[in-house]
């Protein structure tokens, strides 16, 4: 309990100079661009391929637990729409990029650590916070939404293709089914969870990696950590931040 609660307090420090860092001193703005390509431009293909098989399953899914029920194939765009947009597309976009991104960077920061490059940007006045942690941690929150909102749109597009090419549903049924229940809160239920599990894996891979000891070794075992540590996080912080926001009337 001692060690999880010193953890706790060292992860929390972190994350508020990381945040003072943020609004008192210029971060480098080159170095948040080149994540920003990192963590975005190159993930896109494999959010885009989660959500799009993810999108057909729901569709086949739902489509045929309809027709086990009503003999028909309904409320598939619904079902996929819902789904996809409150829960399943930021949650899904968080879990590949922390497989991809989180365990880079836990392991990129984690080297620089164990072999004192870190402990050099201090002795040659460059404040590694502000250097390496902040452009990641302000990228992975930038992205993620981003990503989020494309995975939703090709998820649904292709629950629609897997709606007409099984069940016979014309395009325009389906888009009906999915925007006749969907508001503006819905979207931003969504979109509220994507800014928030973006902050929460960058500043977990970020912590795992700045204060990694042990070598190589080390390096291994931090980032087996920050991956264990940032799904766990995503599956409970989930269930409280839904409860949250719905209570708040968003969703």
């Amino acid at each position: 309990m001692k060690k999880i609660l010193f953890s706790l307090g060292q992860y929390l420090l972190l994350a508020y100079d990381c945040l003072l860092s943020l609004f008192t001193r210029n971060f480098e703005r080159e170095v948040l661009l080149q994540q920003i390509y990192e963590i975005g431009v190159k993930s896109t293909p494999v959010c885009l391929m989660t959500s799009a098989a993810v999108g057909m399953v729901l569709a086949l899914q739902t489509g045929m637990a309809s027709i086990s029920v009503l003999n028909e194939p309904a409320y598939i765009g619904t079902v996929v729409t819902f789904s996809l947009i409150k829960e399943l597309g930021p949650m899904l976009t968080a879990v590949v990029l922390v497989g991809r991104i989180g365990a880079a960077i836990t392991a990129e920061i984690g080297t620089m650590r164990v072999t004192e490059q870190i402990d050099a940007m201090y002795t040659l006045g460059t404040d590694p916070i502000k250097y390496l942690l902040v452009p990641r941690i302000l990228g992975f929150t930038i992205v993620l939404p981003i990503l989020t909102m494309l995975s939703d749109i090709v998820g649904i597009v292709a629950g629609g293709i897997m709606s007409y090419l099984r069940f016979d549903i014309p395009s325009t049924t389906y888009i009906s089914d999915s925007l006749d229940y969907l508001s503006i809160n819905d979207f931003f239920h969504g979109l509220i969870k994507a800014i928030i599990f973006g902050i929460v894996v960058s500043t977990i891979a970020c912590y795992k990696g700045f204060y990694t000891e042990g070598g190589a070794e080390g390096v291994g075992k931090a980032t087996t950590s920050c991956v264990v540590t940032s799904i766990v996080f995503l599956l409970i912080g989930d269930y409280f931040l839904s409860s949250l926001l719905i209570s708040l009337g968003i969703g």
